[in-house]
């Protein structure tokens, strides 16, 4: 018999493990997926999710049954991607001519990407600010509707909605730019969305 997520929760805030071990094989791979669409990096995506699930155990008690379960674990993933991608940028500031002119496009799953869309979709993607890419993978990649997303990112549904269409237009513009030319993304100057 499958427990809903409201008992679960309530379960784990009373600390019981097998509760949150339900929890973690209910969300571990779409957690993992989300923060691999977020970071770029599997190792890292993995390394945030131990984190996110982490939160969940000791926060347990903080949930509020106002949203689903989902938006709550969500949310923590999507603040603790903010916050590494926020850190890798100003640890990392490097010149685009020190960047290797390869990606490594290999999947979570080892499988190799076979077409440049899909390259030059991650290398957009990889590229595109948190502030739109947050939106966008959580509409296009995970499914969510502009309610729910707003609930996740704490942020008004006008907002979100915002965040969606410029992070769709700048990917449009880059993709085109990419297929227009014929070169990989990659090898392109990255613009500044902030425009």
């Amino acid at each position: 018999m499958k427990m809903d997520d409201q008992k679960l929760i309530a379960l784990v805030s009373d600390g019981d493990q097998s509760a949150f071990a339900e929890i973690v094989h209910i969300y571990k791979e779409k957690i993992v997926n989300f923060l691999y669409q977020m970071t770029g990096d599997y190792q890292r995506a993995v390394d945030l999710s131990q984190e996110t699930f982490l939160r969940v155990y000791f926060k347990a008690d903080r949930y509020k049954p106002i949203a689903p379960l989902s938006s709550w674990i969500y949310a923590i993933a999507a603040n603790l991607a903010r916050t590494d991608l926020k850190r890798r940028r100003r640890m990392n500031a490097v010149s685009l001519d020190d960047v290797p002119p390869t990606l490594d496009l290999s999947t979570p799953s080892g499988e190799e990407s076979d077409t440049g869309l899909a390259r030059n979709l991650k290398a957009a993607l990889d590229a595109l600010h948190p502030r739109y890419r947050l939106p966008v993978v959580l509409k296009d990649v995970e499914g969510y509707s502009q309610e729910e997303i707003a609930v996740i990112l704490k942020r008004p549904v006008g907002t979100v909605k915002a965040r969606i269409s410029r992070g769709r237009a700048i990917l449009r513009k880059r993709l085109d730019r990419a297929a227009g030319h014929g070169l990989d993304y990659a090898t392109r100057e990255v613009c500044d969305e902030r425009n």
